[in-house]
């Protein structure tokens, strides 16, 4: 069993979900729901693996929040 950190956003325009492993092109999908977007992400992850271990360009950190004035 792998695990890997998985980001979500919502497209503004086509209200649906964006998800995406920080730092491995390639690793991203959509869907309208969390539980879709989870079985794409597992989906597309899996083909990935098929082509060997990840060349992961970074690694997720974590979300901070700021304030501005």
């Amino acid at each position: 069993m792998r695990t890997f950190q998985m980001v979500v956003e919502r497209d503004h325009e086509t209200g649906l979900l964006i998800g995406y492993v920080p730092g491995w092109p390639g690793a991203h999908t959509q869907a309208a729901s969390n539980n879709e977007l989870e079985e794409n992400l597992r989906e597309v992850i899996g083909m990935l693996l098929e082509d060997g271990e990840p060349q992961l360009e970074s690694e997720f950190v974590g979300v901070r929040t700021i304030q501005v004035a």
